[in-house]
């Protein structure tokens, strides 16, 4: 006879799933959910890298942005360079490398955590934030590599000068502008009065 004031030891039933319920899918199948997420996320990093390694090879580093040694591919128009940027886009926070690299890493661990809510599921929103994150890691590895953030396309209109970038750059914005198209078509419409 057992006391009531003893806990139980005795095994507890195994809950009865219905025989056409779905099996709880694994952890490698969630993975190969967001397939498009990982494929364009290594895509972006890995072709970041390598222009940027060729970059280092092939184009003297010019700290100081005089563009002393440029690479000409469009006259007029399309230059190869190599600069060091210390801040984000458009040379934001300046000298911040430390900061920049905390808050890609919290940009990271915030798009995880919130991956359901942000529907990472769905194929606009992993083409949106494969970009995005491919092109945030391969500009944080550059911080913590080199200090900064290494720069080469260079791109002229007529008297203006675009700010010098990157693949990850370019994937960045190109990611965030793809999710902002995705919201907007997304967000409930007003109902039109007639």
């Amino acid at each position: 006879m057992s006391r009531p004031d003893l806990p139980s030891f005795a095994p507890r039933p195994s809950p009865v799933l219905p025989l056409d319920a779905p099996s709880p899918a694994s952890r490698w199948q969630r993975i190969q959910g967001y397939r498009l997420f990982w494929w364009l996320a290594l895509a972006v990093f890995g072709l970041d890298q390598f222009t940027k390694t060729w970059i280092a090879l092939t184009i003297p580093f010019d700290g100081d942005h005089y563009h002393t040694h440029p690479v000409t591919v469009i006259d007029g128009f399309f230059y190869l360079i190599h600069v060091g940027n210390t801040g984000a886009a458009w040379s934001l926070f300046t000298g911040q490398t430390t900061l920049l690299a905390l808050l890609a890493l919290l940009t990271l661990a915030g798009i995880y955590y919130w991956r359901q809510a942000l529907e990472l599921h769905l194929r606009p929103v992993q083409l949106a934030f494969g970009l995005l994150c491919g092109g945030v890691i391969g500009n944080l590895l550059d911080r913590v590599i080199h200090g900064h953030v290494i720069d080469f396309i260079d791109l002229h209109f007529g008297d203006y000068i675009y700010p010098t970038f990157n693949v990850a750059d370019a994937g960045i914005c190109i990611g965030v502008t793809i999710y902002l198209i995705h919201s907007l078509r997304q967000s409930p419409q007003p109902n039109a009065k007639a």
